[in-house]
């Protein structure tokens, strides 16, 4: 259910804003969206894991607060995000 931990590293790096970057918004979102699209799959299968899908609605508004987030303090950075990660079509 979770991503392994090299992914979770390409990540980081794709979206780290400098060198030893892993908690920045960016980064922080996109390891969300990639949680999120992971347990979004195990959902589909398994329609009776209510524990799953809890943490999947805990996930999926800790992503939307650091959303907000980014798009009050930098509007630019905040698109290029959702273009990057395919948010909000």
């Amino acid at each position: 259910m979770a991503i392994s931990k090299e992914r979770k590293n390409e990540i980081m790096t794709q979206f780290a804003r400098h060198e030893g970057d892993t908690g920045s918004p960016e980064v922080q979102i996109a390891v969300l969206t990639e949680d999120i699209n992971t347990l979004n799959d195990h959902i589909r299968t398994h329609k009776k894991d209510h524990h799953s899908y809890r943490g999947l609605m805990k996930k999926i508004g800790h992503r939307r607060n650091l959303l907000a987030y980014l798009r009050n303090k930098d509007l630019i950075r905040y698109r290029d995000l959702i273009q990057a990660l395919g948010l909000r079509r």
